[in-house]
């Protein structure tokens, strides 16, 4: 059984990283970087208190726990827990969480 869930928005986040870095850095790169952010959902599914709190990045109850410059958003007190997002850190994460909106 799957410890985790990929929520609607973290399964194109995941599908764009794939596009960006096949495009950028070549097969190679995109497959490594692919499976060692699998792996880590794997890890969170098992450790779900792994991560850190981001209040800086959001009010939501999320965690986040990084692989290379992407890191993972997620719920950890879902079970299993929901991934919500997996977003470049050089990118808005706090106005793409919703942060932005209070």
């Amino acid at each position: 059984m799957r410890r985790y869930l990929l929520t609607a928005e973290a399964k194109p986040d995941l599908a764009e990283i794939k596009r960006y870095l096949m495009r950028e850095a070549g097969p190679r790169v995109a497959k490594s970087t692919l499976l060692k952010i699998k792996a880590a959902l794997v890890l969170l599914g098992s450790t779900p208190g792994a991560g850190q709190i981001r209040e800086d990045l959001t009010s939501e109850p999320l965690k986040f726990w990084p692989v290379f410059s992407y890191p993972i958003a997620y719920n950890p007190a879902k079970h299993p827990i929901h991934i919500m997002r997996v977003i470049h850190g050089n990118r808005e994460v706090s106005a793409i969480l919703g942060q932005d909106d209070d």
